[in-house]
């Protein structure tokens, strides 16, 4: 009985333990769920607060955006109205100068002085600029009409005047169109003049004919690889310099070297054979007796023939030791 009154004391005191347990859990799990809703909480207000910032930013920018277009487009405005005025009194000042041209007289002398100025202005202009001229040219020529308050007569009379337009504008077009073409055989001419001095002037200078004539100009030849000078050499002179070789540089050594031996040759001192006292060696019984004269040539001839024999010799050990080499 007492084993048992003791096993339940100890169950008694590990269920208040663990009851003690749950409490401290349930309270520390408690707040734990306080402070995670605090900092949901917080971090909800945050994003308000940045949600806010970013509108509030986002309206500034779009209006500083709105600001600059309204900006930009009053200045096009004001670009494209002042344009449109340049343009239609330069059209109107046009419109007199070919008025005058046409009545004849100074004023189409000036004009024609002027067109070549004009022309590299257009030259310069972009295809945009271009169509908004045309167009605003178009709009202070072609004037609306008003065919509803014509009667029959008038709208005779307006068809015959834009008759009469048409066909003047024909014929300029006709004529600018001649012009250009004599331009452009002027052009071809002057063309073919510069092409002939440049030719010229390149056979002048040494050069081929064709080295001025191309579209990039020829490379400056200089005298050599180390020497920074330019070659002032024809080309007569630097084709001469690959002619021969090898064969010619021989062949003048070998003529050098004949001119040498030859002289040597000739410098040589006059030699004659002794007198024989009674008769002569190698005499035969009967042969008739030599005169004093033929001994002595007989005997010069001799060595120059063996010097002649050493010569070509030594030619040949020379052509020899060359093949060899």
């Amino acid at each position: 009985m007492a084993d048992a009154a003791e096993d339940a004391k100890q169950k008694e005191a590990l269920n208040g333990q663990l009851k003690e347990y749950i409490a401290e859990w349930r309270k520390t799990r408690e707040k734990e769920e306080e402070e995670l809703k605090k900092l949901k909480e917080k971090q909800a207000k945050r994003k308000e607060i940045r949600a806010e910032q970013e509108k509030k930013l986002n309206q500034s920018k779009k209006e500083e955006e709105e600001k600059l277009r309204k900006e930009d487009n009053e200045k096009k405005a004001k670009e494209a109205e002042e344009k449109k005025k340049r343009l239609e009194e330069a059209e109107t000042k046009r419109q007199e100068m070919l008025e005058a041209q046409k009545a004849g007289g100074d004023g189409g002398k000036k004009s024609a002085a002027g067109a070549p100025k004009d022309a590299r202005k257009e030259m310069t202009k972009t295809k945009e600029q271009l169509e908004e001229e045309k167009k605003i040219a178009l709009t202070i020529r072609i004037k609306p009409l008003e065919v509803e308050a014509m009667d029959s007569d008038e709208l005779k009379a307006k068809a015959n005047e834009i008759f009469n337009i048409i066909v003047q504008l024909e014929t300029d077009k006709y004529d600018y169109e001649q012009r250009k073409l004599t331009q452009e055989l002027d052009l071809k001419e002057l063309k073919e003049r510069q092409k002939a001095q440049l030719r010229q002037k390149a056979l002048k200078k040494g050069l081929d004919p064709e080295a001025l004539v191309g579209k990039y100009p020829p490379m400056i030849r200089m005298y050599s690889k180390y020497e920074r000078r330019t070659d002032t050499r024809t080309y007569d002179d630097r084709k001469k310099l690959y002619e021969g070789g090898w064969e010619v540089i021989r062949a003048e050594s070998l003529d050098a070297i004949w001119k040498e031996k030859y002289e040597e040759w000739s410098k040589r001192p006059s030699k004659r054979l002794p007198k024989w006292f009674g008769e002569r060696p190698g005499k035969k019984a009967g042969d008739p007796e030599t005169p004093e004269g033929e001994g002595e040539e007989g005997g010069d001839e001799a060595p120059a023939a063996d010097e002649e024999e050493d010569y070509e010799e030594e030619e040949e050990e020379e052509e020899e030791e060359e093949e060899e080499e």
